[in-house]
């Protein structure tokens, strides 16, 4: 009796295998990795519904090479630490590649995993140069660089806002102390920086920072960092009597930053791509997002756009071998929602333009 209770549960755990592994066969994953709760959680559903989106459209068409695509979120609450942990599940998964992650200080150590286990990652919005200047085969992003945003809203300063002094304040992250610094790389000596101030992200008091640059007098304050703190910065700089101009980039780009510091943001400049309800090829796009989800976070349109890079080069290369998978990402000419993508040797984007936005009214516009 007891043999037969034996090969009887050997034999359920064959069938259990074999119905996992069956399943397993039948559909190819892909992760899609960025704050998914968390202060910034607004960035990270902005992610995670273009991703989606991209995976259902191709799931309605009968997949990739005959398979379900399978998607895998992956949160890494913008912490270094749970971006690497994130990324070690992913390789645990078994994922074809990944869409991801936001923060540049989360890609950077990620992509060390990725690289070592070779799998595709192509970020749609960590914008710090080192992400691909560090000769990784497999790493690519949708979005620009901080080297050509920092000089985009350096050449505005200067030249629009014919500013005289500035100053300076970041979140001590590789986001926002390197955009900072290409910032100030970009003022050259167009500008006197009165002050160089690095805040510490999560805190809700700023005073004595805001106290420190109002004396200073600047024409301009620049910020590097995302709008969690961007918002309280404005607000308690204007609270306590300044009066100049904040100047930020992709990272304050956000709704939220206005719910955070309220009237004051007005005024507020931003560097960021252009406005993808200008833009012809995004239409069907903004019209499948807005149906499903809302009105697209500003980086939706560009996790959309990766992961069909994605998923198109997994179908090109045959395979879901990450060697094949990256050769096709890199030889991709590819015509989206943002429109004519191609990638460089290092795996940036050929052509990433900048543009200025303005708060007015509570709403960020473009600048004509």
């Amino acid at each position: 009796m007891r043999k037969w209770l034996v090969l009887f549960c050997l034999c359920m755990l064959a069938v259990a295998c074999t119905k996992k592994g069956t399943k397993e066969e039948n559909v190819i994953k892909i992760g899609a990795a960025g704050q998914l709760t968390g202060p910034e959680a607004v960035f990270g559903a902005d992610m995670l519904n273009g991703v989606k989106l991209a995976v259902e459209e191709w799931n309605a068409k009968g997949g990739v090479l005959g398979k379900k695509i399978e998607l895998v979120p992956g949160d890494d609450q913008a912490e270094p630490r749970q971006a690497v942990a994130v990324a070690n599940k992913f390789v645990t998964e078994g994922v074809a590649g990944v869409v991801g992650h936001f923060n540049s200080s989360c890609s950077i150590p990620a992509s060390d995993v990725y690289h070592k286990a070779g799998i595709p990652q192509i970020s749609h919005a960590s914008t710090n140069p080192q992400l691909t200047e560090q000769g990784f085969a497999n790493v690519f992003r949708v979005c620009g660089r901080d080297d050509q945003q920092g000089k985009v809203a350096a050449e505005f300063a200067l030249g629009r806002l014919k500013v005289k002094k500035v100053a300076i304040i970041h979140d001590k992250t590789t986001y926002g102390q390197g955009f900072a610094e290409e910032f100030q790389k970009g003022l050259g000596s167009g500008a006197q920086v009165v002050a160089f101030e690095g805040i510490t992200k999560g805190e809700k008091d700023y005073s004595p920072v805001v106290t420190k640059i109002k004396a200073t007098n600047p024409d301009a304050v620049f910020f590097g960092g995302i709008y969690t703190e961007g918002g309280l910065l404005i607000k308690q700089y204007k609270a306590v009597g300044g009066t100049a101009p904040f100047i930020g980039g992709d990272g304050i780009m956000s709704e939220e930053l206005v719910k955070i510091g309220g009237p004051a943001t007005d005024g507020t400049y931003a560097t960021f791509g252009p406005d993808t309800k200008e833009i012809a090829s995004a239409k069907n796009f903004n019209e499948a997002y807005r149906k499903k989800y809302g009105e697209p976070g500003v980086y939706s349109i560009y996790a959309y756009d990766a992961a069909n890079i994605l998923l198109q080069s997994i179908q090109k290369a045959g395979s879901i071998e990450g060697a094949k998978v990256v050769e096709a990402i890199r030889a991709i000419d590819y015509n989206g929602a943002l429109g004519h993508i191609q990638f460089n040797q290092k795996g940036d984007v050929k052509d990433s333009p900048y543009v200025v936005w303005k708060v007015e009214g509570g709403k960020f516009k473009q600048l004509k």
